[in-house]
């Protein structure tokens, strides 16, 4: 199992496109092979705090995620213009 948690601080005024792009890469990615579920929050009271828990099978699906065309087309060449921060960070499940 693969986790990954994108932190996005939206630029003002830029909200609800960066929104309505989500909601479009949020069902894009669900159909990956791979994906096991793709999920965006906003922070309560901040509209311009959204996190991205993704979860893929394996590290590998999520490489194949971030080569994707709509990955390319919306998240490198729509939403990263419209933020002023974002960080991901990557997580695995121990092994016990």
């Amino acid at each position: 199992m693969f986790l990954t948690i994108a932190r996005y601080t939206i630029s003002a005024g830029n909200e609800r496109t960066v929104l309505e792009l989500v909601s479009e890469l949020e069902a894009a990615s669900r159909e990956e092979e791979g994906c096991i579920s793709f999920d965006a929050y906003l922070k309560t009271g901040d509209a311009q705090q959204l996190v991205l828990l993704e979860r893929y099978e394996s590290a590998a699906a999520f490489e194949t995620h971030r080569a994707s065309p709509h990955f390319e087309r919306l998240v490198l060449g729509r939403i990263v213009p419209l933020l002023a921060a974002r960080t991901v960070e990557s997580f695995t499940l121990p092994e016990v």
